[in-house]
């Protein structure tokens, strides 16, 4: 059975979506960050990087957000959460894909944890300035994506994994400061229409979460 090592709200939430969605059976392993697990010998052997989300699949070891969405959607295609290989299609999703892991995951990491990248309090505190301002550009681009194409999910007609993905990196600006990923007047309602999918609500009733989802 599929094993998801995973503490709520974090980036194991869109391959928890996914296993919903897909109706994988499969078992969530509590992983206690506050007490350090992420350190544990155990653990830096599933990830040496010490970071979630793992998931084990018999002998197979994954690690990596995105890495972990496409092995499940593509390893159970009756879903039809990718598109076709080799088509236009498939092009875009893939550079959604790697824009969502690389760039918009990546601004939200330093906004989240700037003293990995700074000396002094004042050089995080404008570490993280920077990376709010990164983070809603970034925003302004899944805006217009949305916006460009006047259909239900960011690629278009066809709800895929970069919807589920998508909605948890939008989740973490919730408590930002200012604007916030909800406020733009076409992600809302997307934010909307994702979080009213059954699956989504089942993995955010699980998770035991807080108002405002998103």
């Amino acid at each position: 059975m599929i094993k998801l090592y995973h503490a709520p709200s974090t980036a194991c939430m869109a391959p928890h979506i996914l296993l919903e969605e897909l109706g994988i059976p499969f078992e969530l392993v509590p992983v206690d960050k506050e007490k350090g697990e992420l350190d544990t010998p155990a653990y830096r052997k599933l990830n040496p990087n010490g970071l979630m989300p793992v998931m084990t699949d018999g002998d197979l070891v994954l690690f990596e957000t995105a890495a972990i969405c496409q092995y499940l959607a593509e390893t159970h295609p009756e879903g039809q959460l990718t598109p076709p290989l080799g088509s236009h299609e498939r092009a875009h999703f893939l550079k959604w894909l790697s824009w969502l892991s690389t760039t918009l995951q990546q601004a939200l990491i330093l906004y989240f944890y700037p003293h990995r990248w700074a000396d002094t309090p004042e050089a995080a505190a404008q570490v993280k300035r920077h990376a709010q301002a990164r983070v809603m550009t970034l925003l302004e681009q899944l805006e217009a994506q949305l916006a460009g194409h006047g259909q239900p999910w960011l690629l278009g007609e066809r709800y895929s994994l970069l919807d589920p993905y998508a909605l948890m990196l939008c989740r973490w600006t919730r408590n930002f400061e200012g604007s916030k990923a909800r406020d733009f007047s076409h992600i809302g309602p997307w934010l909307q229409r994702v979080l009213a999918r059954p699956a989504v609500q089942r993995v955010f009733t699980r998770e035991q979460l807080a108002q405002p989802w998103v």
